[in-house]
């Protein structure tokens, strides 16, 4: 089922949930997950003081994805994928590409080969 989302209607969202992380790619080994708590200003995720780490990752490797756990088992995650643009010493603005609401499905019954397993809701996010 897909919704379509104007960037307005993302905020809403993510005023569902209280932080989020960012998962950025060392290029090597695992992502570095932080805590954060971004916020929409002019069709952009922004991200105020990113540590060092998170700023190295960046500049090799823009493409990010947030997600915001969610609240329940009940409950959806947000989860937004885009690309970062480091801004001054330490904030990021972020170009939301994708945003997804998931989360896993019941099941009663096994899940068969090629399956999702998951219950997903997809909110396309117009270009800014």
């Amino acid at each position: 089922m897909s919704i379509p989302v104007d960037l307005p209607t993302l905020a809403d969202v993510m005023a569902r949930y209280a932080f989020a992380y960012l998962l950025t790619n060392p290029g090597e080994g695992a992502p570095h997950a932080v805590a954060v708590l971004p916020r929409l200003a002019h069709g952009r995720l922004v991200l105020d003081s990113v540590g060092r780490r998170t700023r190295t990752n960046l500049a090799a490797h823009p493409e990010v994805a947030i997600v915001w756990p969610p609240t329940s088992l009940a409950d959806y995650s947000l989860i937004v994928d885009g690309r970062a643009t480091l801004i001054g010493e330490d904030s990021v603005s972020i170009t939301p590409g994708r945003a997804v609401l998931h989360r896993p499905a019941e099941r009663s019954a096994a899940v068969t080969v090629g399956a999702c397993g998951s219950d997903c809701v997809e909110l396309p996010v117009p270009a800014a």
